[in-house]
């Protein structure tokens, strides 16, 4: 199993977290939020099988971000894994915008010519984000948790861009509808745990399952078909950027 998009580190127990992760069967991308969280957890993602580390610079974070490009740079060489980055002008970062594209623009610029796998945050500025990727003539991203128009959606993938889908979406009908708009080979899987939550609990890695699931039924193949067909994405969007051997 995939779990494309993992705060690992906000777990009260990440070792025991990725242990569980490992014995399940699930490959983690372990997002971050700032460089320095990076920096402290590469030591210990070393250790953990199945987890790659990936160096984020989360917009919500924006008030940190001055103190943190220059640290995102000097480490940008030492991981294929970038994760969380992107743009958020919700209610919650509106306010930090222009701080925010001046980061992601470094985030574009750097990756455009260096390509990494990218998982993007985007809420409430879906079309900046892309505006931003086609600016630097962005090789292919994807867009966790995409909540923004549906319209959007087919721009995004004529792109090339991916989607990764998590059990939160499947609780929603927008999330439904957006699932629905994804074609096959263009869907990866994650939790966004421990953020999201099931009967109040934080999801662990092998909650993809249960996305898995919602898929099987809604393509109308088996899991198993499913879980191939997730891979065989992942496998290809690594092999497109020329990071396959990073598995």
């Amino acid at each position: 199993m995939l779990d494309a998009h993992c705060h690992l580190d906000r777990y009260d127990d990440p070792k025991k977290v990725a242990a569980e992760a490992h014995a399940d069967g699930v490959f983690v991308i372990a997002v971050t939020n700032l460089p320095s969280h990076f920096e402290l957890g590469q030591p210990h993602a070393k250790l953990m099988t199945g987890i790659r580390l990936a160096l984020g610079l989360h917009p919500l974070a924006a008030e940190e971000h001055e103190r943190e490009r220059g640290k995102f740079e000097q480490l940008f060489s030492s991981t294929s894994f970038i994760g969380e980055v992107g743009l958020d002008f919700s209610r919650g970062g509106k306010a930090t915008a222009e701080v925010q594209l001046k980061s992601f623009r470094l985030v574009a610029k750097l990756s455009a010519t260096n390509a990494k796998f990218m998982t993007v945050h985007s809420r409430g500025a879906e079309q900046a984000t892309l505006a931003v990727l086609r600016e630097f003539n962005h090789p292919p991203v994807v867009f966790h948790w995409y909540t923004g128009p549906l319209g959007l959606i087919d721009e995004a993938i004529a792109a090339g861009h991916y989607f990764s889908v998590n059990p939160a979406m499947l609780a929603s009908e927008k999330g439904r509808q957006i699932i629905s708009q994804l074609p096959r080979n263009r869907v990866l899987t994650e939790t966004d745990g421990p953020f999201v939550k099931l009967r109040g609990k934080p999801v662990r890695p092998n909650a993809v399952a249960s996305v898995e699931e919602y898929l099987s039924e809604t393509w109308h193949i088996n899991k198993a078909d499913v879980r191939s067909n997730v891979w065989s994405n992942f496998r290809h969007l690594l092999t497109g950027l020329g990071l396959l051997k990073s598995l």
